[in-house]
């Protein structure tokens, strides 16, 4: 597999399995049912069922989905990365509704961060309803999640719906959040109201299409 986000996996999880030859046999098997096994079987290490779901994920096996789900809302960011990449890889449908119930947890804003970024990549049906959602109950004045909020904005403005106007414009007195929700209404079609919404969700579909 020559991908820049395996290396940069098969560097970090090396390190945390102190080279150890199963870590490099599972870096390297090209067998599926291998890496299959490493999914169900117990006691196994969090870096081998990492490189399990990651390496299946990558080469669109589904038995990938859940851990991968798993790890898109873990503590350790760099996990959330390479599942987020995987996730993006393995295409299965269940994926943005899976990261827009993780995006929208209120128990799991903290690790929310990859969950709406990758909703952003993904440019589903669920992606700006669950960004609109998030980033309405970020909007406090000593709100700790900013970074999340942040991440909501600038994925509201890349995917370029008219309904995130509202939340947009809330986001406009937040110090943290102001120049992006300005660049992110800039990139919003001109106008506002149905038509405008139907024009948006046209415009929409069309980049899903293609």
């Amino acid at each position: 597999m020559d991908d820049e986000e395996f290396r940069s996996l098969a560097h970090r999880v090396a390190d945390e399995a102190g080279e150890s030859a199963a870590c490099r046999a599972l870096l390297a098997t090209e067998d599926d049912e291998e890496l299959a096994r490493v999914l169900v079987e117990h006691e196994r290490p969090l870096w081998a069922r990492e490189i399990a779901a990651f390496r299946l994920g990558c080469a669109g096996d589904r038995r990938a989905f859940e851990p991968l789900v798993l790890l898109l809302n873990h503590r350790d960011p760099d996990r959330c990365v390479s599942a987020a990449h995987a996730l993006t890889r393995l295409a299965d449908p269940r994926t943005p509704r899976a990261a827009a119930a993780l995006a929208t947890n209120p128990l799991r804003t903290a690790y929310a961060l990859h969950p709406v970024r990758l909703l952003t990549t993904l440019r589903a049906p669920e992606s700006v309803p669950a960004l609109v959602t998030t980033l309405s109950r970020l909007l406090g004045p000593d709100e700790p999640h900013w970074r999340v909020a942040l991440a909501c904005v600038e994925g509201l403005g890349a995917l370029g719906d008219p309904a995130a106007r509202p939340v947009l414009e809330a986001a406009l007195p937040r110090p943290r959040l102001a120049e992006a929700a300005r660049e992110a209404l800039g990139r919003l079609p001109a106008g506002e109201g149905p038509e405008a919404g139907a024009e948006g969700t046209s415009a929409h579909d069309s980049d899903r299409a293609r």
